[in-house]
């Protein structure tokens, strides 16, 4: 399992969300550093960061961990969740699964929304620095970062892939014309894509916990058995639209 970290967090911290779910399912996680072109808990999909991604599975084995090739995942939370995103869309061949949750898909969206944030101005010029200028001034870079920019590639590659996403999120306020639309076009270019399309009402990532939705999203891949995955007190708002 590889597993990008979400921003401003490190590899640590996003190792914390797996608890004990990679003993109970007999599966690796590696939680790569990941780092941008110029920042460092600021990737935001990086071209080379989502590559170092990509080599994660040949990291593991010269570090003499058995990686079946065939059963390599990948998931993630918020920038993670994107870098997720990416991954599966720029190196289809790699992946058995994904899941992302609550993604940024559009990082000119993202720019112009950092600004209703606390910290957004910041925000704004970390992502300045980090992609190279604003949205209007290099568009093809912030393209080139944005999942929503590879929905033929995503959905070509017939990867079972799980897209969680909430009405509720104050990071990310406009999931529903984000990771919303992103499930929605996928399914129109390729109604039988094996695509899950989950939405509730969580707060941003607060669904990627070994209490909450990890575990089914684990369950679905056939990573831990479905005896193992702890009861919800609840249900997503909306069925998941199917997949084949």
């Amino acid at each position: 399992m590889i597993s990008p970290h979400g921003r401003g967090v490190d590899e640590r911290m996003n190792a914390r969300l797996w608890g004990d779910l990679p003993g109970e399912g007999g599966f690796a996680v590696i939680n790569p550093a990941g780092e941008g072109r110029r920042l460092g808990w600021y990737s935001w999909g990086a071209p080379g960061q989502i590559d170092d991604l990509a080599r994660m599975p040949a990291i593991a084995e010269a570090h003499g961990v058995n990686v079946d090739r065939r059963r390599i995942y990948a998931i993630g939370g918020s920038m993670g969740g994107q870098e997720t995103l990416l991954l599966l869309a720029r190196h289809p061949h790699l992946l058995a699964g994904a899941a992302a949750f609550d993604p940024p898909t559009d990082m000119a969206r993202r720019y112009a929304d950092f600004g209703a944030l606390r910290d957004g101005a910041a925000l704004q010029a970390l992502a300045r620095d980090e992609i190279g200028g604003t949205p209007d001034q290099v568009p093809q870079a912030y393209a080139r970062r944005s999942p929503d920019h590879y929905i033929r590639q995503i959905a070509d590659s017939g990867v079972p892939l799980q897209l969680f996403w909430s009405d509720e999120d104050r990071v990310i306020v406009d999931q529903r014309q984000e990771t919303g639309r992103l499930a929605t076009e996928l399914l129109a270019d390729h109604p039988d894509a094996p695509v899950w399309d989950f939405s509730g009402d969580w707060e941003h990532t607060a669904e990627m916990r070994p209490t909450r939705r990890l575990p089914r999203a684990l369950a679905r891949f056939d990573l831990l058995p479905w005896r193992d995955v702890p009861p919800l007190d609840d249900v997503p708002t909306r069925e998941p639209r199917l997949r084949a």
